[in-house]
């Protein structure tokens, strides 16, 4: 019993040595590089975006609605004359308990804790990656509140291997896409999908940094529940570590 604990421990400070790594690699590479969304868009352009249960603009109705939603995300864009609304790493929200994918049922496992930054934005928004990259995997999750087509992207930087995951696309993103093909970094790889096909959601990129994906394939958790919020915060950085948004 004592050897399991003692070996646990030693797997946590393994992983928690991998974290900061990547994390500082995060960093060093950020300046070069390239903007997810079109160029074209400015920093200046991004405003941030509250949709944690704390936000209390937010009320029932558009938890249940993409349209009441989208209207809300948008008048608030428009509020703030930006291109662009962000936010949501770590961030609890409500939106979840619409969808049973989410085990809403039980408060012990509920995932409703956002291990992703979310980038709101048009539908058929090009969507282009960071840094140069090899296809992983990709798939189209169809359970109501998922991902919808979903890219995972692997790449490689100062010796380390991490992967990035794209969700919330279109259906032609995935259509002529191949694992192991290979994309330079500032290539556009996909285009935002809208309500129909990205889980009825507004049109948005769900964009998440994972260091050991496993078995995974076409997909990862994007929602976390307190239970094992410990585990993915580590497993998954902070977005803007790579982004730089602000």
């Amino acid at each position: 019993m004592m050897f399991i604990v003692l070996l646990r421990i030693f797997v946590a400070k393994v992983v928690l040595i991998f974290m900061i790594a990547l994390s500082k690699v995060l960093q060093k590479i950020a300046p070069e590089a390239f903007n997810i969304l079109p160029s074209k868009i400015a920093k200046g352009d991004y405003c941030r975006l509250d949709l944690s249960i704390y936000n209390t603009d937010l009320n029932f109705e558009m938890l249940q609605s993409s349209n009441l939603l989208e209207n809300y995300i948008w008048s608030f864009m428009k509020f703030k004359k930006a291109q662009v609304a962000y936010g949501g790493y770590l961030e609890p929200r409500g939106i979840y308990q619409r969808s049973i994918h989410f085990n809403q049922q039980n408060p012990d496992t509920e995932r409703n804790i956002h291990l992703g930054m979310d980038l709101w934005i048009e539908a058929e928004t090009p969507i282009v990656t960071p840094l140069d990259a090899e296809v992983h995997s990709f798939q189209n999750n169809l359970n109501y509140g998922d991902y919808g087509p979903t890219i995972i992207l692997k790449h490689e930087a100062e010796g380390i291997i991490f992967y990035t995951l794209y969700g919330h696309l279109s259906l032609s993103s995935i259509s002529s896409l191949g694992v192991g093909q290979c994309f330079k970094k500032g290539t556009q790889i996909a285009t935002l999908g809208d309500a129909t096909v990205n889980g009825d959601y507004p049109p948005h990129l769900h964009f998440q940094i994972i260091k050991e994906i496993g078995e995974y394939k076409g997909d990862y958790p994007g929602v976390s529940s307190k239970n094992d919020l410990a585990y993915f915060a580590q497993n998954c950085p902070d977005p803007n570590l790579l982004l730089n948004i602000f």
